[in-house]
């Protein structure tokens, strides 16, 4: 028979908390002000691997209501901490609760949408395996491209908007800390990231089987956040002949234009501006698409039924679905471009496999850790319990010598009464059990007193 570390826990509460437990029962009250209950860790969501783009598009979340749904999930429900990653792939909400049923509840509620049309996508991980879930997630595992660097980037994003909510405690801030430290060790250690094909690349690919040369076109990018970057980087390596950025906020778009040697605009001047471009790349944090159909129409119709290639890597869209059905026309989606990338999956397979262990061997030190926990106010309520025995006694014994009693004399009844207080409990809990129980028990002391057979 062995205990592990659970089963030992408890053992230590029998045997040096008698006062809790009465035979087979225990006092509840008692029991919880004295040990805590910890909430289990949580992961649920939907992404690319679970649900297609038109069900991810409604339960996306705009970064700049990110802070209020947070404060809304933690003070509705019975989750005592939260962090939500929205990323164009996934909606992840992590959370530390009792239960993740009425998580799934409110995400429905939030988002308007009827429970019964996101269920079936929806995915649950309680810990072990969510801890696991968050590790891949953090080392690019998941993403659609594996071994891509930006998703931990945008889950550094979703704890920095949790810790400033106040959403995340405990659990979920050293979840996240080994989460990057994994991912740090996974891409350090093996080759996850060599030659990654990321989805900047896949849209150069895609416009090169449009065009003849990139080289010749000219290019408007909408929106300036990180995406964008990433691909303006990859298309103005192939010295397109114009560069347009286009953002709400002109100066940051101004910004981004002035290392890639083009031109800022207005959000709101794209509808005049987008018949001079050939190839137009969207990715911003707009709750409605900004490119609809009539606006394309025109485009269209200006350039005389030239092409026009383009990319929407938003989610929820930046450009209206029904613009894709245009003969002249060319749209691509982030689940368009999953198709490209997955070519250039095979070479890092191994290197999954090594990332996988190393995973897993993380994943086992952070439940030790979740454990070890759940033993610390134990050893809290026994070390107090044995600092009151030792202060009475040597009240006590203090006593005693003031009264002219020999110095040995008190000494010895100090330790003896001191010995005897301290094995009451665990003599007294071994004596009452009976059956398995007190096989369990013994099997227990001999562990927590370092107690072998003839001693």
């Amino acid at each position: 028979m062995s205990l592990g570390r659970s089963a030992l826990s408890m053992a230590l509460r029998r045997i040096c908390q008698p006062e809790v437990w009465r035979g087979r029962c225990y006092n509840p009250a008692l029991f919880c002000t004295r040990f805590v209950h910890h909430p289990v860790i949580f992961t649920l969501g939907i992404n690319h691997h679970s649900a297609p783009l038109a069900i991810r598009e409604r339960v996306a979340f705009n970064a700049e209501k990110l802070h209020q749904a947070l404060g809304d999930l933690t003070r509705s429900k019975p989750v005592k901490e939260a962090a939500i990653l929205s990323t164009c792939n996934r909606t992840e909400i992590y959370c530390s609760a009792d239960t993740p049923e009425l998580v799934i509840d409110w995400l429905s509620q939030y988002h308007q949408v009827e429970r019964g049309e996101i269920a079936p996508y929806i995915y649950l991980h309680a810990q072990p395996e969510a801890i696991r879930h968050a590790f891949r997630v953090a080392s690019g595992l998941d993403s659609m491209v594996i071994g891509e660097p930006q998703i931990l980037g945008q889950m550094k994003d979703a704890v920095r908007i949790a810790e400033e909510s106040g959403t995340l405690g405990t659990q979920l801030h050293k979840l996240f800390q080994r989460s990057f430290s994994v991912a740090k060790e996974v891409r350090s250690t093996t080759a996850i990231g060599a030659n990654i094909v990321s989805m900047a690349a896949a849209g150069v690919h895609l416009a090169e089987r449009i065009f003849e040369s990139v080289g010749q076109q000219r290019i408007l990018f909408i929106g300036a956040g990180e995406m964008i970057e990433l691909c303006a980087a990859h298309f103005c390596a192939k010295v397109p002949k114009q560069v347009t950025i286009a953002n709400r906020t002109v100066e940051r778009g101004r910004a981004l234009a002035e290392r890639f040697s083009g031109t800022a605009i207005r959000l709101e001047d794209v509808g005049e501006q987008l018949a001079q471009h050939d190839i137009v790349v969207s990715c911003t944090a707009s709750p409605l698409p900004i490119i609809g159909l009539g606006m394309v129409e025109r485009a269209v119709k200006a350039r005389r039924h030239r092409p026009i290639f383009m990319i929407d890597l938003a989610v929820p869209r930046d450009i209206e679905e029904e613009v894709g059905e245009l003969d002249d026309v060319f749209l691509y989606t982030v689940d368009d471009l999953a198709q490209v990338v997955e070519s250039g999956q095979e070479s890092r397979q191994a290197a999954v496999v090594d990332a996988e262990n190393i995973i897993a061997l993380r994943v086992q030190d952070f439940i030790a850790w979740l454990q070890s926990r759940d033993t610390v106010p134990v050893i809290r309520s026994l070390r107090d319990s044995a600092e009151r025995m030792r202060r009475h006694e040597i009240e006590h014994a203090m006593k005693q010598l003031a009264k002219g009693e020999p110095a040995d004399k008190v000494l010895e009844h100090l330790s003896q009464r001191l010995t005897n207080k301290f094995l009451h409990a665990p003599t007294q809990a071994l004596n009452q059990a009976d059956g398995d129980d007190r096989s369990q028990l013994q099997l227990a002391a001999s562990r927590l007193f370092y107690l072998h057979s003839g001693d």
